[in-house]
């Protein structure tokens, strides 16, 4: 390829179909295994991967159209970073020297042409809040445990409807447990919620939100909706009723008086570096 080509570029007749981004993410983590790399699907993806009962209520909330996959997020260990490297350019795919020189450490940016960007974090997700991925890749496959699906979900701070819609379908179709089997542990999302106050903050603000917002939909049903509210009411129940930590309680003093959040990169994808102009990732 001469030149990166941006998913912005790519008309919605020539987009492939979301059975192809799945299908392209579930081989990538099964013959990464296979070469001794862990890698796991994050995101909408993993949501959809890990609710399959619930698909049709996907349908419903008008989650899965045409466009409903515009990249592939997955989440390695820093040790596999040049495995990842050379696993993703064997399957064809592109990576900008120029990101890689600047961002490498933490997360690779990919082009391809049958399925148009992947992007790999490694370690940690560290958008608006952080979240810790050590020890815990291995505990479910292909996709991150549902723990971190929904702290991936309620770290934004500003959570937009597709975000509420995917929080939504992923606790109507896992209870609130004590364990990863098909449950969204609590002490998981507590780890890193009681003891840092601004992802407490903002997540049990993204909870509130969620639960205050099922009414607008119609197709939730009155069950839906009473599991839903129900959950998340177990959740932030457990999160206040928790001990907290030291750190969390002196940062809590301060409350929203200082940013408790960082800010967001605007990751600049250099389209190519003879070019020098920038198009915005995402």
């Amino acid at each position: 390829m001469n030149r990166f080509r941006l998913p912005s570029e790519i008309s919605e007749e020539k987009w492939p179909p979301p059975s192809a981004f799945i299908e392209e993410a579930k081989v990538c983590v099964k013959e990464a295994e296979d070469k001794g790399i862990i890698l796991r699907i994050m995101g909408g993806m993993a949501i959809y991967l890990h609710s399959q009962e619930y698909k049709q209520l996907w349908e419903n909330l008008e989650r899965l159209g045409k466009k409903v996959f515009t990249d592939i997020d997955f989440v390695s260990y820093g040790k596999f970073r040049s495995q990842v490297l050379g696993f993703f350019q064997n399957r064809g795919f592109t990576i900008n020297q120029t990101m890689l020189y600047y961002y490498g450490k933490k997360r690779h940016i990919y082009y391809g042409e049958r399925i148009p960007m992947v992007e790999v974090f490694f370690d940690k997700l560290e958008m608006n809040h952080t979240i810790d991925f050590r020890n815990r890749l291995e505990v479910d496959s292909p996709t991150i445990p549902p723990a971190e699906l929904l702290l991936q979900k309620i770290q934004m701070v500003r959570m937009n409807e597709k975000d509420i819609k995917d929080a939504i379908i992923l606790i109507r179709a896992h209870e609130i447990g004590e364990d990863d089997k098909e449950r969204i542990n609590r002490a998981s999302v507590g780890a890193r919620l009681l003891s840092d106050w601004g992802f407490y903050y903002t997540a049990t603000m993204n909870l509130q939100k969620i639960r205050n917002s099922l009414s607008n939909y119609a197709a939730l049903g009155e069950e839906d909706i009473r599991i839903v509210e129900g959950r998340i009411n177990q959740l932030l129940s457990y999160l206040e009723e928790e001990p907290k930590s030291m750190k969390w309680k002196s940062r809590a003093l301060l409350g929203t008086r200082k940013k408790w959040y960082s800010e967001v990169d605007e990751w600049d994808v250099i389209s190519s570096p003879s070019q020098g102009s920038t198009e915005k990732e995402k």
